[in-house]
């Protein structure tokens, strides 16, 4: 009987994991659309002159993204609570014989747990970047119509400023993208060099028995270094190419 109650404890545990992570995917996937919707709506602002509307937008979205980070730190919290739980439960007596699947099973839930948190600091990160930015660009709108507005007259260099205010700003966010892009490649490619690294080591091992397959995978490290300089030339050539484009 106690082995009954034993099993039925950790299949309570692991229904209560379950439902956690499919409420923190749904969680996170609104809030991440929140965050996409603010850089959006800010964007399709800028070119109002009423105050009140998007004061009133902003001020609701915040709100809702105040919110939203509590109740997913919340579900983390909870969740991170339920796999200490299922940890206590592996080292209990009597599950020794069952314990390599119990270990399978909470390596898992824990590697859930792990994407989920980072996701949520890397949505919530750049929420907080965007606001800032955007915040910055609109205090500086306002004290260009506080200018224009107080002198009266739309000179030229006022004119000047605006565009390479407006220049400024489209290159900022040309580089955001572009930062985007690399940090989602490096991450990629980090993953695929793991990879690599677990078959180059079984390849290594079979190249120490057969010198022809050793020949081979010399002359793939030579060719997978000549591309490395290749994709780092262009590389470099982009930089240079977004650094003059964006102080042009």
């Amino acid at each position: 009987m106690a082995g009954i109650g034993s099993s039925n404890y950790w299949e309570d545990l692991r229904k209560q994991a379950r439902q956690l992570e499919n409420e923190l995917d749904l969680k996170l996937v609104s809030f991440s659309k929140l965050c996409t919707s603010y850089s959006s709506s800010r964007d399709g602002r800028r070119g109002e002159t009423s105050d009140t509307t998007p004061l009133l937008n902003n001020s609701t979205q915040d709100r809702m993204f105040d919110t939203m980070s509590v109740e997913i730190e919340q579900l983390l919290a909870r969740l991170t609570t339920i796999n200490d739980k299922m940890a206590e439960y592996t080292n209990t007596p009597g599950t020794a014989s069952h314990n390599a699947a119990l270990m399978h099973t909470l390596q898992r839930h824990r590697d859930i747990l792990q994407d989920y948190t980072h996701e949520f600091h890397k949505t919530k990160g750049n929420f907080l970047a965007i606001r800032e930015r955007e915040d910055l660009l609109g205090s500086v709108r306002k004290d260009i119509e506080t200018y224009k507005s107080g002198s009266g007259v739309n000179n030229r260099r006022t004119e000047l400023f605006l565009k390479e205010h407006e220049h400024l700003r489209n290159s900022d966010r040309l580089m955001d993208d572009t930062i985007s892009i690399a940090m989602a490649t490096k991450e990629n490619m980090t993953s695929q060099r793991g990879m690599l690294k677990s078959i180059q080591s079984r390849v290594n091992t079979l190249a120490n028995r057969f010198p022809t397959i050793n020949n081979l995978i010399q002359r793939i490290n030579l060719r997978k270094r000549r591309d490395s300089l290749i994709l780092g030339t262009v590389i470099g050539v982009c930089t240079i190419l977004l650094l003059l484009y964006a102080f042009h």
